[in-house]
């Protein structure tokens, strides 16, 4: 509801209000979300801790995001203050846990899913599904009387 007025602030060109309001908002939440945003119907914060989406973040409809998630810039300087920063996320897209997406020319297609601890800098196809490869190695040819054994 906070995000849902100050946007409407923000975008009459109230100043500063609309910024005091999300970061009211943000202290109660722990979620951030900037007033310049463009979020759409049906959206979706579960579990909102650590929730992050910037200024020209757009969020079409039906998107459901999970705790620690990132929608944010590649680099921040002045001269890009007037330009798209931040991505795209088309509809029904369900993003999970500490996903981070970054970067104005990213978009992550409808249909799709944002695996948990996800890190992206670029566009995601329509109908797909990311995620973050779990790799254990199991060392071989270890030399045991290399490691260091002690108690305190």
């Amino acid at each position: 509801m906070v995000y849902r007025l100050s946007n409407v602030l923000y975008r009459l060109g109230v100043p500063t209000v609309p910024r005091l309001m999300s970061e009211y908002a943000h202290t109660k939440t722990g979620i951030d979300i900037h007033p310049g945003a463009t979020i759409g119907e049906s959206f979706f914060i579960d579990h909102g801790t650590g929730v992050v989406i910037g200024e020209t973040a757009v969020i079409r409809n039906n998107v459901k995001i999970y705790q620690g998630v990132t929608l944010g810039a590649l680099q921040v300087k002045k001269s890009l203050a007037k330009k798209k920063r931040h991505p795209t996320v088309e509809d029904n897209v369900i993003i999970y846990s500490s996903a981070t997406i970054l970067g104005g020319d990213t978009v992550i297609g409808r249909n799709s899913i944002i695996g948990g601890n996800v890190w992206l800098t670029s566009s995601v196809e329509s109908n797909s599904i990311v995620y973050h490869k779990h790799e254990t190695k199991v060392r071989t040819n270890l030399d045991e009387s290399k490691i260091i054994n002690f108690q305190i």
